[in-house]
């Protein structure tokens, strides 16, 4: 069993600019951890299934379209369902600051907003990230 974070990084909805989803996972690689991309286009149901499928300790969404709260919504939701609460939600994009709020209520640990460090988000998945147990 590996004791590496397991994260999967996933571009939720019909945003096709995955940049900087790509430069996230390509971080948090090079940092040792599993990553795990989905790539574009990915429906909730598609994400939440591909964390518990791959075993993911996180779930990374980037969102650019304007529909985070309803894609962050129902990723959160859908993990509900499946009693697979303990994933932990992360996300960045274009969010704007009066989003943020309602975002942390529902459930998303963190939002990464515009000129966050690739170093910044892997300290926080590191420091907020439970290791598993080998």
């Amino acid at each position: 069993m590996s004791s590496r974070v397991r994260v999967v990084v996933a571009k939720p909805g019909l945003d096709g600019h995955d940049r900087g989803a790509k430069v996230v996972a390509r971080a948090l690689r090079d940092a040792g951890m599993e990553v795990i991309y989905t790539g574009l286009h990915q429906t909730p149901e598609q994400i939440v299934e591909t964390a518990i499928q791959e075993d993911a300790d996180a779930v990374g969404l980037s969102v650019l379209s304007g529909a985070h709260m309803t894609l962050f919504r129902r990723v959160l939701e859908l993990l509900d369902e499946r009693q697979a609460r303990d994933i932990v939600v992360f996300g960045g994009g274009i969010i704007p600051e009066a989003d943020l709020p309602e975002l942390e209520r529902l459930g998303v640990a963190k939002i990464f907003t515009p000129g966050a460090t690739t170093t910044s988000i892997v300290d926080w998945v590191r420091d907020n990230v439970a290791q598993p147990v080998a």
